[in-house]
């Protein structure tokens, strides 16, 4: 187990940061007139450079990616129900993705902006999670009915 979480990690890393710059590009596609925003206006004025900031942008989307990698492994735990493999992984998500979040300015630092976020962070992951439901229901429907059939 120790094992596929550090392999995860290690290829979930080039996934997130690819997925961070992916995600720049396509805020400024949509608001950017043109011109490229490689990171929020707040972290660059928090960092000091706008090097810095994208730096940090880069290292901290890496991290995402290798910690949303590495708790997928949570979903293997067979010996768990699906509501603490549930509860587990979004607690570990979340406690991953709101400092991150906040760090890069990804979230206005305001009760409300954190709450907004919250919302927003809560609505995708219901949101997935409900896909991913259907989608193994379908299977085990599918693999019931061959089964059945045979």
């Amino acid at each position: 187990m120790k094992k596929q979480v550090i392999l995860r990690a290690i290829l979930g890393f080039p996934l997130g940061v690819f997925l961070g710059y992916t995600i720049s590009i396509a805020i400024s596609l949509m608001i950017g007139g043109g011109r490229y925003f490689p990171a929020e206006a707040g972290l660059v004025a928090g960092t000091g450079s706008e090097i810095a900031a994208v730096v940090l942008q880069w290292v901290l989307s890496g991290v995402l990616g290798a910690g949303f990698a590495a708790s997928s492994v949570i979903w293997e735990m067979e010996d768990w129900s699906l509501l603490r493999r549930t509860v587990s992984h979004l607690a570990l998500s979340a406690l991953l993705m709101f400092p991150i979040a906040y760090w890069m300015h990804w979230m206005p630092h305001t009760l409300a902006g954190f709450a907004s976020y919250l919302l927003i962070f809560f609505g995708i992951y219901a949101g997935i999670w409900a896909a991913q439901y259907v989608a193994w229901l379908r299977r085990v429907r599918d693999i019931n009915r061959r089964l059945q059939s045979k």
